[in-house]
């Protein structure tokens, strides 16, 4: 196929496996916080492509970091290392908890790692025994065989043969629960700091750190899945800043590359030798381009400028939504954190969040659902303020649509 090649929405039907159900429209150019389709219809992007285009589209410094990095060096395997993961991974380590970085590609293969990770940590410190992992009921942890089982919605592991073993899950936010689950055979827990896919579901302080304290006294390690809320998404750098609780590991996928697909695994120097030479691996993880755009990400979002404005738009967007919901009634809460916003469905709309998303994509918006009953919003971190008015204006509009 020539790049001249007309091609439509109708095009995925006859040649795509049919794993997604896309929308109607066909975006071919973005800017900021706005798209347009083959039709030339411009669009508000509320939805940030799953809270990655954390910047945006087509950020005029990150298309120059690809751009300059392309015209020097794209790929080189495994055998050697490259400037910019260095400089990365030195960047990401100054600004956490970690000692050391891995590099992947996605938020699942991050995940995938981490739990490898736990469990020949624990194999080599304990023994084969220490093997258990828990997470939390509605968590969603990625799409591999080991990342939908330890993610707690079996609809996403049903049908693909037998689920991965000694996986156990618990209810999110509650610390009695986890305390009558956790032993010594325990390896690691995973928990999301905002649940995404489970609802838009913050956890508390409190429950982070009562899940650390539970972690030390049964010599089990904290698995942090920041993939969705991390890289200023929440208003600090990654969500557990905002608890204190340091984890063992923390997996960094979505916003740190801005819209290119890359990936991090940050860990401690307690854990980290367990992946030993050649115990993981991934052909393109660390690749020159992800890690060069992945830089200047870091660098422009790790500002107070930034991270003080998640806040702003925060506090303008919630508003809105309120306000909406007050006059119209369709939403019984709105929660989240930072620029990872829940709208919950009032009882007389539940169910109806896959069609809040299409009438407000026929109004010219883009938002994104969380589950049945909750339409989530995850823009760009520096979404212009008369974008999001704009952007409320439309939604109104789909939601005047939806109680007729």
């Amino acid at each position: 196929m020539s790049q001249s090649m007309q091609v439509s929405r109708a095009d995925f039907d006859r040649l795509m496996v049919p794993n997604y159900a896309p929308v109607d429209m066909l975006p071919v150019r973005g800017d900021g916080s706005r798209l347009w389709d083959q039709q030339g219809r411009d669009y508000i992007d509320l939805a940030g492509g799953i809270a990655v285009n954390a910047l945006g589209h087509a950020h005029p410094q990150l298309v120059e970091a690809l751009t300059e990095q392309a015209q020097k060096l794209w790929h080189v395997s495994n055998i050697m290392t490259n400037e910019p993961a260095l400089r990365l991974a030195g960047k990401l380590v100054a600004a956490t908890f970690a000692d050391k970085v891995l590099f992947v590609n996605s938020g699942a293969e991050a995940n995938e790692a981490a739990f490898k990770l736990a469990r020949r940590w624990a194999h080599d410190q304990v023994g084969p025994d220490k093997h258990e992992i828990i997470a939390c009921s509605n968590s969603f942890h990625g799409r591999t065989l080991f990342t939908v089982s330890v993610g707690g919605q079996p609809k996403y592991s049903q049908g693909f043969g037998p689920a991965i073993t000694g996986i156990s899950h618990v209810p999110y936010n509650d610390i009695a629960a986890l305390e009558a689950q956790i032993s010594a055979r325990t390896c690691a827990v995973v928990i999301e700091p905002v649940q995404g896919e489970g609802g838009v579901i913050p956890a508390t302080a409190e429950y982070l750190q009562a899940v650390r304290a539970l972690c030390d006294k049964h010599n089990a390690l904290l698995i942090f899945d920041e993939v969705q809320s991390g890289m200023g998404r929440t208003g600090k750098l990654y969500a557990y800043m905002h608890s204190g609780v340091a984890p063992d590991i923390l997996t960094s996928a979505k916003g740190i590359g801005g819209g290119f697909p890359i990936a991090a695994m940050l860990t401690t120097d307690r854990v980290a030798p367990a992946l030993s030479v050649g115990s993981h691996g991934s052909t393109y993880g660390g690749n020159p381009l992800g890690c060069a755009v992945a830089e200047k990400v870091l660098d422009i979002i790790n500002t107070p400028q930034v991270l003080d404005g998640v806040g702003e738009r925060q506090a303008q967007l919630t508003a809105g939504l309120r306000q909406l919901s007050d006059e119209l009634g369709v939403f019984s809460d709105i929660r989240g954190q930072g620029l990872l916003i829940g709208a919950v469905l009032a009882e007389r709309w539940r169910g109806e969040a896959g069609q809040v998303m299409k009438l407000a994509q026929e109004e010219g918006l883009l938002v994104l659902q969380a589950g049945a009953d909750v339409v989530r919003f995850a823009p760009s971190l520096i979404i212009p303020e008369a974008d999001i008015r704009e952007g409320l204006g439309r939604l109104r509009s789909a939601l005047l649509r939806l109680v007729g």
